[in-house]
């Protein structure tokens, strides 16, 4: 599942909860959106974006004072309000002060690409409100970047060959601190570069794919970026009641990653078309097509309708009930169920 449902009344004509935030990049889909009172409140996670579940806090708080953090009833007014210290917040909860909150949260991601803590866990160095966040919580968006280091990619050509040949998988990168989860708050501490070229010294992390920033039903859109925003939206909402199945699918001319990636191009959904955009004797008004009869004829747009068919068993009075049993292959229904039986054969 991958739709956020909000807490907010869809019927109040406000904007800002329906505007597309900055903090949302790589997290939501910017496209995904339904039509009518609910757009823009209903969002669809990105395509690689993870929701946290929550961890154990009793090992994280240990570790946190272990590295430094100092109770604040063993503090005097001094040390309290000393320019360099930092509070500690983890999960909402004060835990203390740090004097050096710099070298506290680098410790922390160090352990975490260790795989010594979890590899959800977020730690986020606020400079203007000196603060130091901790995160173990369930129900924070996170997704995997690359980790840079010293102006390259930790991520190297022999990596991309054994995840290519099956020797590594995606946790044996993770396990290796070569890619990590960042969630938004943590992302306020990071440089992240799109592009391997666009990698500078202060760069700290590599988007894997930018096509990820999009969700899964429109990564299946080809060439995105080449249509008119509401264009995108309008074609993720259609969704058909009825389920028809093509006589003859087709594999699309052109596909996207995210087709290969799910899967969606091992079984057509539909069939390549041959169109001619133009005028013809009066008859192309509005939005109207003109059919090739003999295309018609060779199975172009033929399908099978799938209908669902609903009955209710009831119990009567007289202690008779109903009951849904298999036709009977003799008697006035037996040459029609035996044609239908040639048929399925």
């Amino acid at each position: 599942m991958t739709r956020i449902l909000p807490q907010f009344e869809k019927s109040r004509k406000v904007s800002g909860p329906r505007a597309l935030q900055p903090s949302q990049w790589g997290m939501l889909c910017p496209c995904d959106t339904p039509e009518g009172e609910a757009c823009g409140l209903v969002k669809n996670l990105a395509l690689m974006t993870h929701v946290t579940t929550d961890e154990e806090e009793g090992p994280l708080i240990t570790l946190c004072y272990t590295l430094g953090v100092e109770d604040l009833a063993f503090l005097s007014g001094e040390e309290l309000h000393a320019p360099n210290s930092y509070l500690v917040i983890f999960n909402g909860h004060i835990l203390g002060k740090h004097r050096r909150p710099q070298a506290f949260s680098t410790s922390i991601r160090m352990l975490r690409r260790a795989g010594k803590v979890g590899e959800f866990v977020s730690v986020f160095v606020n400079e203007k409100q000196r603060c130091v966040y901790l995160a173990s919580d369930g129900g924070r968006v996170c997704r995997p970047l690359v980790i840079v280091e010293k102006g390259g990619s930790k991520v190297k050509e022999h990596h991309m060959k054994e995840l290519a040949d099956g020797v590594s998988t995606f946790d044996d990168f993770l396990r290796e601190g070569l890619i990590e989860y960042l969630d938004v708050n943590e992302e306020n501490n990071a440089l992240i570069a799109l592009y391997e070229k666009d990698v500078k010294p202060e760069t700290t992390h590599l988007e894997i794919e930018p096509f990820t920033i999009l969700g899964v039903c429109a990564g299946l859109i080809p060439y995105p970026h080449h249509n008119q925003s509401p264009r995108n939206t309008y074609q993720l909402c259609r969704m058909d009641t009825l389920l028809y199945l093509l006589v003859y699918p087709q594999r699309p001319l052109l596909t996207t990653r995210t087709i290969e990636l799910v899967g969606y191009d091992k079984l057509g959904a539909g069939q390549n078309a041959t169109v001619a955009v133009m005028s013809y004797s009066g008859y192309d008004i509005e939005d109207a097509i003109v059919m090739n009869k003999a295309s018609l004829d060779r199975g172009f747009g033929r399908c099978i309708v799938m209908k669902r068919l609903s009955a209710i068993n009831q119990k009567y009075d007289n202690n008779t009930q109903d009951r849904i049993i298999r036709p009977d292959r003799e008697g006035s229904d037996a040459a029609r169920m035996q044609v239908v039986h040639i048929r399925c054969t």
